[in-house]
């Protein structure tokens, strides 16, 4: 999250939740024209005997969101000004805002809280801040914030307005092999790290890679992330299709190596090479495995000496950006932010 996108691309399998929806729930997803919830909810079961309450918003529908969606001061919120459509899709909306008070340009993830709730999404996106606001690392795309209003879920992020790594390939045709191999550094620096933190991505592709103004990389959109310990094995199919690893597609178990079969099919995509391993015990999937391995001969895999000089591929001139549309005001009017709000006068806007 956080750059133009280079396309729709292929959709990512989200995972099913849930336990049984209480009666409010249904009740509210009526009043909202959606019909009744077509699966279940987790984190209901006390609400479970809840009557229905009148009034909006429902007491309930800010409680459910605590603590990973704490609830802001109107004032935080309306310092910010859309200035333009990042993406659009089933997952929600991401803008590109100006945030007055900071003067600083962010990406915002909105998310209806009725269709969280509609789609069973709740328990994700819960796990999803809760692992952002746990990774700090140079080549992670971190959390900027996290709130809810009165109708929808906020998630604010760094703007990247370098674009992804799937945009540049595109451009790009083929990347020169130490710029493949300063990638691939990067990339597992930042799995071997998450996957001490016990955290396994589960959606390692080309658009979750965005880049920094100097050409390095930032690891983004934990969506299909989750908690798993070492020693636990998943079986949710998730993920994007041609990323997914065998394992993940049979439906499990799965481990955090099925990310270091993702990474295979992105550098596979990057130049070329057999990086493609059906076994997960045969991969490489350690450190070690990485330091050893000739084609790493003579790259450091250290963070801070990996990001001390730009990359030339990544910061050589491009094109304009063409200006985004203006948003249509309507489009946005039930939305927990004043957007009329301006930028002060006569001061520039960063980014």
């Amino acid at each position: 999250m956080g750059a133009a996108s280079s396309g729709p691309g292929p959709a990512p399998v989200r995972p099913p939740q849930g336990r049984a929806v209480g009666p409010w729930v249904r009740a509210l997803l009526r009043r909202a024209g959606s019909g009744p919830a077509p699966g279940p909810v987790p984190g209901l079961a006390l609400a479970a005997e809840e009557p229905p309450l009148p009034g909006w918003p429902l007491p309930q529908l800010v409680s459910l969101f605590l603590p990973e969606f704490p609830v802001r001061p109107s004032g935080r919120q309306q310092q910010l000004k859309i200035l333009g459509l990042v993406a659009k899709g089933s997952f929600g909306t991401i803008l590109k805002v100006l945030d007055c008070g900071r003067e600083k340009v962010c990406a915002v993830k909105v998310m209806p809280k009725v269709e969280v709730l509609r789609r069973d999404t709740l328990k994700q996106c819960k796990e999803e801040v809760s692992i952002q606001r746990q990774v700090r690392h140079p080549f992670v795309h971190g959390l900027g914030d996290s709130w809810q209003g009165q109708r929808h879920l906020f998630i604010m992020c760094t703007y990247c307005s370098t674009g992804d790594l799937h945009a540049l390939w595109r451009a790009a045709g083929c990347f020169a092999e130490a710029t493949v191999r300063l990638f691939a550094a990067e990339l597992v620096l930042v799995l071997v790290y998450l996957h001490d933190l016990g955290i396994v991505h589960r959606d390692v592709k080309m658009e979750n890679i965005l880049l920094d103004e100097r050409g390095h990389l930032k690891l983004a959109d934990f969506g299909l992330s989750r908690h798993l310990r070492w020693g636990e094995r998943a079986h949710t199919i998730c993920g994007t299709l041609q990323y997914m690893a065998p394992e993940v597609l049979s439906g499990g178990p799965y481990s955090h190596a099925a990310d270091w079969w993702s990474l295979g099919v992105l550098l596979f995509a990057l130049a070329s090479g057999e990086l493609l391993c059906h076994n997960p015990l045969r991969r490489l999937r350690y450190l070690h495995h990485f330091q050893d391995h000739p084609f790493f001969r003579g790259v450091t895999f250290d963070a801070d000496l990996l990001q001390k000089d730009p990359v030339a591929v990544a910061v050589a001139p491009r094109p304009p950006e063409p200006p985004s549309p203006t948003p249509d005001p309507s489009t946005f009017d039930d939305f927990d932010c004043d957007l009329t709000a301006t930028a002060p006068p006569d001061r520039p806007w960063p980014g």
